[in-house]
């Protein structure tokens, strides 16, 4: 079964509910200011804090040093750490030799040649994205013949999220604007993306 991430919590709120819809993952945006979900390890921490032990955590960092990620992944309790900038082998390498955490790698796909660098990047999973909060699809047809596990994003909607399952069969799906109302997190939508997911 395909699973299913919350991305970009920043409220209270936020926590209450996917609390209550238990996605398996939700995503903190951590020192990344060009993002309006951005959070600071602080608010992540206290967030993390009310957050369903059933949930996992995921810090979705962009570019940072090595050290500055070990320090939010320790002071939050992360599950997983998500790397959306332009981390290389060599990086995740060296992340390794400071965590055993999970680590999941975020590429912008506009072309076969942008899934055959996925294809061989040694993270743990890889993501396949649109670009960064975009809230637009990539064109899924160039994922249809990808032969690595992938996460999926971009675009993904309570609306198409059964479909792109159904096309794709991506390992987990992960969506941010689109279970939004005004730029905030909508519970209604969370709710009806991760009971797509399930259903799928």
């Amino acid at each position: 079964m395909t699973q299913v991430k919350i991305c970009g919590l920043s409220r209270p709120c936020d926590i209450d509910y996917v609390n209550e819809a238990v996605p398996d993952y939700i995503g903190f945006i951590l020192r990344f200011p060009q993002s309006r979900r951005n959070v600071t390890p602080e608010t992540a921490a206290a967030l993390k804090a009310r957050l369903s032990p059933d949930i996992k955590a995921v810090g979705v960092f962009v570019d940072q040093p090595i050290k500055t990620v070990i320090e939010a992944v320790e002071m939050i309790g992360l599950d997983v750490i998500q790397l959306h900038g332009h981390e290389d082998g060599d990086y995740i390498a060296a992340l390794r030799m400071r965590t055993a955490l999970p680590i999941w790698k975020a590429f912008k796909i506009r072309a076969a040649a942008d899934l055959a660098v996925a294809a061989v990047c040694p993270a743990d999973e890889v993501l396949l994205d649109n670009g960064y909060g975009t809230g637009a699809a990539f064109d899924w047809t160039l994922a249809a013949s990808f032969d690595r596990p992938f996460l999926l994003a971009g675009g993904l909607t309570p609306e198409n999220a059964a479909d792109a399952i159904a096309a794709l069969r991506p390992k987990l799906v992960d969506i941010s604007s689109g279970v939004e109302t005004d730029g905030y997190k909508d519970f209604k939508k969370i709710q009806a993306a991760v009971r797509a997911a399930r259903q799928s």
